[in-house]
């Protein structure tokens, strides 16, 4: 079977979980199948994410934002990494196509990074973009910037609108014409909410919340305040280097053996960033969902809507987070009652789509929707 290739945006994990999603369910359905992965995720993370074969190929593939924490970015580093990457050059991409065609691959699937779909078009291969949001709609939501990122806007905006298939996810940022509309895509899970616990040494009569940034490691000035709660215990993705115990507080380092997914489901509360992957684990696993928007950010919107309309959630201020007080409204959010049930996972449909209108036949037939 001739492989896939993987084009993802390295900011954030968020795309490169939604992206193992999708291969996972691709795999599942085409037994045998192998995915060249170019990013700069760290190889690790889809050592961890995937039980499929794939190749691993180290490649600056996306901008995004450049952030000075999990919750600012910088627009003038952003500008300037952007002036170094765009457009693309000509040859660039012809050395990528030639690539693709060594490695024998017949599809590339994007998770918003446009060098791929440049790539696919240099190489005469078919293209899917996979989004619920893109660049240029995000960067032109700083109007203020507009005439500085306008080049940038129109370039991206027609590179996005060049691919062969269009696909959105649930929670989308600005619903706009797609061939596939679909449910959030998320990781699958593994191990019952009884085997992590007893792993991390939590009973199951113990409140259990996750605290994460979405993976990125990060130092909390508010640990010991969490320590006047010893009735909780707060597990922390990223709080450390190494695996610690500190009273009630379960420090782990960004790869802590546990797969998130599972960790997710494992908790009582999820106190996070918004990002697309906490939201569609958390989704997933219906956990009540105590979240951080960022500010001004233009993916706000829609996620945040998402969010409230759909999940049991409340909202923590960026401020009340950082100094801890968000500590007080914990009883508020463990009250929340936890969503019963499953849900839809859109990797799969997306995966089904794929196959039936890219792989097997010469292109996608009429919009769909399958929320």
């Amino acid at each position: 079977m001739p492989p896939i290739a993987f084009f993802i945006s390295p900011h954030g994990f968020g795309h490169a979980a939604r992206a193992a999603a999708l291969m996972e369910a691709l795999g599942g359905m085409m037994p045998g199948a192998t995915f060249d992965i170019f990013t700069t995720v760290p190889e690790w993370f889809f050592n961890d994410s995937l039980s499929a074969r794939f190749r691993y190929h180290p490649l600056k593939t996306d901008v995004g934002f450049v952030q000075t924490s999990p919750l600012l970015e910088d627009l003038d580093a952003t500008l300037s990494a952007l002036d170094e990457f765009l457009p693309f050059e000509a040859g660039r991409t012809s050395d990528l196509a030639g690539k693709l065609s060594s490695l024998g691959c017949r599809l590339v699937i994007c998770d918003i990074a446009p060098l791929g779909i440049a790539v696919a078009e240099k190489a005469g291969i078919p293209s899917v973009l996979v989004e619920n949001f893109t660049w240029d709609r995000l960067y032109a939501g700083y109007p203020q910037w507009n005439g500085r990122f306008q080049r940038h806007i129109d370039y991206l905006g027609k590179m996005f609108a060049s691919a062969g298939v269009h696909i959105q996810t649930d929670p989308i940022c600005r619903k706009t014409e797609a061939d596939l509309a679909v449910p959030p895509m998320s990781r699958k899970l593994r191990e019952s909410r009884e085997n992590i616990r007893k792993a991390l040494s939590i009973g199951d009569d113990q409140q259990m919340v996750v605290v994460t940034m979405g993976g990125i490691e990060e130092r909390y000035g508010f640990l010991e305040r969490l320590k006047a709660r010893p009735d909780v215990r707060f597990v922390i993705p990223g709080g450390a280097s190494e695996k610690r115990i500190e009273d009630n507080l379960l420090l782990l380092p960004q790869r802590s053996g546990v797969y998130h997914p599972d960790l997710i489901n494992a908790c009582d509360a999820l106190v996070g960033k918004v990002g697309y992957s906490t939201i569609a684990e958390a989704f997933q696993a219906g956990v009540p969902f105590g979240y951080i928007p960022r500010p001004g950010f233009p993916e706000m919107p829609g996620l945040v809507a998402f969010i409230e309309g759909s999940m049991p959630s409340m909202a923590i201020s960026p401020e009340d987070f950082e100094t801890g007080d968000w500590i007080a409204v914990m009883d508020d959010l463990l009250a929340l009652d936890r969503m019963e049930g499953t849900r839809p996972n859109g990797a799969d449909m997306a995966a089904r789509f794929i196959i039936g209108a890219v792989l097997d036949h010469n292109g996608p037939p009429e919009n769909h929707e399958t929320h």
